[in-house]
């Protein structure tokens, strides 16, 4: 699994500071570094909230040489894409496939931020291995820096998470259902001429939403009691049996 160094390059705002480290704390990273921050103040403890701590033990350093030593790669964030060849370096990932790309990895990956005005400036970039954008209008693409981390920090996240999953219902017990279903429109005496195709569409419609096994037995549930009930309503009431003069 790899890990993360968030670091910040000249940031302006103290409250985009603290926002990016409460993000951080959202989502399980820990080591921020400034190069050449602005002022930290009580704005930026505000927005840490919970992530205070994250806020308490960033490093501040003066170079940006300073800010990537000791990783393995280098990753940019930038609010501009291109897709033609030659501008390389600005050919770019989304989060989703710059996570994916790095979630077998057990690299040290500096995330870099630039300055909330201008970004990282070229030659910067150029030193970096992965450059990643979030794609938005084209009309307005450029994100506020803590809406953009927490985007990425989100990625990078739940790339790794192990999802629990429910015990889907196999075939056996979609034939059982659709079983059921069939029988369950024999004894609501349903046009024959529609019953064929409403058993094709019960069918597919089962196989489209994957029932879990607990969602088949609650339906067969409801089936088994539909059928029984339609049956019951459907049987000839007894005539009430006439007395006999000794019973008189």
């Amino acid at each position: 699994m790899p890990r993360f160094r968030v670091v910040l390059v000249e940031p302006q705002n103290d409250g985009n500071i603290g926002a990016i480290a409460r993000s951080m704390k959202n989502f399980g990273l820990d080591e921020l570094v400034l190069v050449r921050p602005c002022s930290i103040g009580e704005e930026a403890a505000k927005r840490a909230m919970h992530g205070m701590d994250v806020l308490k033990n960033a490093r501040t350093v003066h170079t940006d040489k300073e800010g990537f030593d000791g990783v393995d790669f280098v990753a940019a964030t930038s609010g501009v894409d291109t897709l033609n060849e030659k501008k390389f370096s600005r050919i770019s990932l989304t989060p989703r496939e710059f996570a994916e790309k790095v979630k077998g990895s057990n690299a040290e990956i500096a995330l870099v931020f630039g300055r909330e005005d201008f970004g990282l400036d070229k030659e910067l970039l150029k030193k970096c291995d992965y450059l990643v954008t979030i794609p938005a209008n084209p009309e307005y693409s450029i994100l506020n820096i803590s809406h953009a981390a927490a985007i990425l920090f989100y990625e990078l996240y739940a790339s790794v998470l192990v999802k629990w999953k429910p015990r889907e219902a196999g075939k056996l017990e979609r034939e059982k259902m659709s079983e059921y279903f069939s029988m369950l429109l024999d004894s609501i005496d349903y046009p024959p001429h529609k019953k064929e195709k409403t058993k094709v569409m019960f069918k597919r419609m089962i196989a489209r939403s994957v029932p879990s096994q607990w969602e088949f037995h609650t339906l067969m549930g409801v089936l088994d009691g539909a059928m029984k009930k339609a049956t019951e309503g459907a049987r000839p009431k007894k005539r009430p049996r006439k007395k006999t003069r000794n019973e008189n």
